[in-house]
């Protein structure tokens, strides 16, 4: 009965029923799903059309609008905005030819929403394509009930101290195995450039990792995996959260470590332009802090404690193969002498183009202070 009351009324619904029309003919029609990011930086919002062919690209895919005044992103006395869109991606929900489309928000004058933050990203990865940038992002999240308490865990109490949990097996172990192989096969069909999976530390809490992706691809690839999540967590009647620290007391935070190598890092006698690039980012904490997730820092203070495999906000700090550090060159890069670096920092709920970002004003554009330069002139 616990169980039951913990997914949402929805999720109950006969979905023998709903395959029953999934499986009817649309003769030639397409049915296209707009998804952007809402006012709050961390939501995503979608909507879907009906297209009179298949697109084969994004050019095929006309702009649209929404409602602003509804997603806290424009007044109700002038709240039309724009959709842009940016990616395409197959369907995992209604299935081929049906389409998902990763949009940019434009406001009425067409300048980019406030949380619009690939606009500049674009702009910036644009300036640094001759570096080639490879990332791969780490997005942890933890499954609630419909309820808001951790999903498996139990009504009155806590679950067992951690320790067994990460990368578990068992029934006692992990909770919500069907929700995580669901979206790994989702983000497959969907074309998303998801390359892993475990179970973390806390229980109920998951991970799925993305990349690697060279520039603007690695926000666009990383938004729609967690579009992906939310929708199939929504099937299931259970909520994911980004929340940075869901649980308070003695269990781990949830981040977005961002993995991250230029051409030169990765070509042999690569680590001392990784250690240039970390001297770099040592000199600029409290700018990267500010952008490491939506609410300039004060997220990450709640996680970032130095304890449960965190570095301090207050303090930078390297290593290799330490996850107590704001950056770890893996072991294995150090053996090799060139590869790629971790950064710990970024929290679940950061937005993954404002983390890149960041990281190429630092490292390759070689801006310092929390000041940052406008290219648009450029």
């Amino acid at each position: 009965r616990a169980v039951a009351m913990s997914v949402s009324h929805s999720s109950r619904l006969n979905k023998l029923v709903r395959e029953q029309y999934m499986r009817l003919p649309q003769d030639g029609l397409v049915q296209v799903t707009y998804v952007w990011i809402d006012g709050s930086g961390e939501g995503v919002r979608c909507k879907s059309r009906t297209l009179d062919k298949e697109p084969k690209g994004i050019e095929d895919v006309p702009e649209w609008n929404f409602d602003g005044s509804s997603t806290a992103q424009a007044e109700g006395s002038n709240s039309d905005m724009f959709l842009v869109p940016v990616r395409m991606f197959r369907d995992p929900f209604c299935l081929d030819p049906n389409k998902l489309v990763l949009c940019e928000v434009l406001k009425y004058n067409r300048k980019p929403a406030e949380t619009n933050l690939r606009h500049t990203c674009k702009k910036v990865m644009d300036l640094v394509k001759d570096s080639h940038p490879w990332f791969g992002m780490e997005q942890e999240y933890t499954l609630l009930g419909i309820n808001g308490h951790p999903y498996g865990w139990p009504d009155n109490g806590f679950p067992g101290p951690q320790g067994p949990y990460y990368c578990g097996v068992g029934a006692d172990k992990v909770y919500g195995r069907d929700i995580v192989e669901s979206h790994y096969k989702a983000c497959l069909y969907a074309g998303v450039k998801i390359c892993g999976t475990n179970a973390e530390v806390m229980p109920s809490q998951w991970e799925f990792q993305v990349g690697p992706c060279e520039g603007i691809e690695m926000g666009d690839h990383l938004w729609m995996a967690r579009f992906i999540l939310h929708r199939v967590c929504e099937d299931f009647g259970v909520v994911a959260t980004l929340d940075p620290k869901p649980m308070t007391g003695n269990w781990n935070g949830a981040g977005c470590h961002t993995n991250y190598s230029t051409e030169e890092m990765r070509r042999e006698g690569g680590l001392k332009h990784i250690e240039a690039a970390i001297e770099k980012l040592s000199k600029r904490h409290d700018y990267h802090i500010c952008v490491y997730d939506p609410r300039g820092g004060r997220d990450n203070s709640r996680r970032l404690t130095g304890h449960h495999e965190t570095s301090n906000i207050f303090e930078f700090s390297a290593g290799v193969a330490n996850r107590g550090a704001s950056i770890r060159i893996p072991r294995q890069v150090g053996q090799d002498g060139y590869g790629y670096f971790e950064d710990r920092r970024p929290a679940a709920n950061c937005d993954p183009y404002a983390v890149t970002e960041a990281i190429m004003r630092t490292t390759v554009l070689n801006e310092t202070g929390v000041e940052t330069k406008d290219y648009a002139d450029h």
